[in-house]
């Protein structure tokens, strides 16, 4: 697996967007995608594909991590193990088309409160 992202809530959403379009531009990295969705208005920054998302919500100080998987049992299999290993749930394997068709992911909560995801993209 690789990192396929990183995100966090922020409080006020309009400036904390408005702070990273203006810090990230000499970068090259620019707002990629933004969707307002049932869990609220994201937005995803990156220079060839999304890797850095903001969400509008309650600033918890915990990260979103997101993890690259090879397939839909994988993505399963990380979702069994991190359970096993005292994670608690945070959204079983599955399809979410809110981001996009084939998105297919599992959450879990590590001991810190941290949302450790798994992604696998394909069909």
């Amino acid at each position: 697996m690789s990192l396929d992202h990183l995100g966090y809530a922020t409080r006020d959403f309009p400036t904390a967007r408005a702070f990273y379009v203006k810090a990230l531009a000499p970068l090259g990295i620019v707002p990629m995608a933004d969707y307002d969705t049932s869990a609220g208005k994201l937005t995803g920054f990156g220079a060839t594909s999304p890797f850095l998302w903001i969400g509008a919500g309650e600033a918890s100080g915990h990260l979103h991590i997101a993890l690259t998987a090879r397939s839909r049992a994988e993505v399963e299999a990380f979702h069994a193990a991190a359970l096993a290993a005292g994670g608690r749930d945070n959204g079983a394997p599955g399809l979410r088309p809110d981001y996009h068709p084939n998105y297919y992911a599992a959450f879990v909560l590590d001991p810190d409160g941290h949302n450790l995801e798994a992604v696998f993209h394909g069909g």
